[in-house]
């Protein structure tokens, strides 16, 4: 129950902030009208460079990696800046590490208003692809949405309670870090395009991160033909199963790193110090 209250009560402290204490019909708004641009501009990209069909594989390749991979965006971004802002802007992190939680959750808890607004945001981008944009959706893999889907929101905030558990030791860098960890996972997870377009040194590397199986699974679930040609050939259960892998490993190195940079903070007076916000 403790674990619980703590994720409740961070959830309702992320909101608050994340909305900047709005009302909620206008922040979801808000929330909901930028990926709608965000989706547009891709769409005029795809256009201008590729010359294709809204209706092709190739562009449902491009529209559903770009709306899920919002969720590994939104959330490395939201929780790379938590300890940035409870330490630097509202001086309230040492007491933080004062109350009797487990600090974990409570930056899982600082995850959850990222993870619900994100969730609007890509209903309304995947309605508004199929309205707009011809977008051909289908549920012919159906158990790798209902799997697959929970293992990458799990590895994704796993990857970023990893990535502020880092900042714990820096200055003024969590939202640059976020920024620019999320653009790593852009470029080697197949976000956009077929990771076998990159050179073999990064498919070995997107062959390391449960992101880049999440979201072939995802595009597998919802599409009739496959454009990767490097997972294609794997089935569905060796699909699952290297997701459910990677996932467990990112949780374990999630709350191990974590512990390892808590650890040094404390010890090196980080929880308290001020970098001038």
């Amino acid at each position: 129950m403790g674990l619980l209250r703590t994720v409740k009560t961070a959830g309702y402290l992320g909101w608050a902030i994340e909305a900047n204490w709005a009302e909620p019909f206008t922040f979801i708004a808000y929330a909901i009208t930028r990926p709608i641009f965000s989706t547009l501009l891709l769409v005029l990209m795809y256009k201008v460079v590729a010359g294709g069909e809204t209706s092709t594989a190739l562009f449902a390749y491009i529209f559903l990696g770009n709306a899920f991979f919002m969720y590994t965006a939104n959330i490395l971004a939201g929780v790379g800046i938590v300890v940035h802002e409870d330490r630097e802007r509202y001086e309230m992190l040492k007491y933080i590490y004062l109350a009797p939680i487990v600090t974990y959750f409570y930056l899982l808890g600082r995850c959850i208003p990222k993870l619900i607004i994100t969730t609007l945001a890509v209903i309304v981008t995947l309605v508004f692809g199929v309205w707009m944009f011809d977008l051909s959706l289908t549920l012919s893999h159906l158990p790798l949405l209902v799997i697959g889907f929970p293992l990458g929101i799990i590895a994704t905030l796993a990857l970023g309670i990893m990535l502020a558990s880092f900042t714990l030791l820096t200055a003024r860098h969590g939202f640059f870090m976020a920024e620019g960890t999320a653009g790593v996972f852009y470029l080697v997870s197949g976000a956009v395009f077929p990771i076998e377009v990159l050179p073999n040194f990064l498919q070995l590397a997107a062959l390391a991160f449960p992101i880049t199986y999440w979201l072939e699974a995802i595009r597998r679930s919802l599409m009739a033909e496959p454009v990767s040609k490097i997972l294609a050939a794997w089935s569905d259960e060796k699909l699952l199963l290297v997701l459910f892998v990677t996932t467990v490993a990112s949780v374990f190195l999630s709350v191990a790193i974590n512990r390892w940079m808590e650890y040094l903070a404390r010890k090196q007076g980080k929880l308290d110090q001020v970098f001038n916000y």
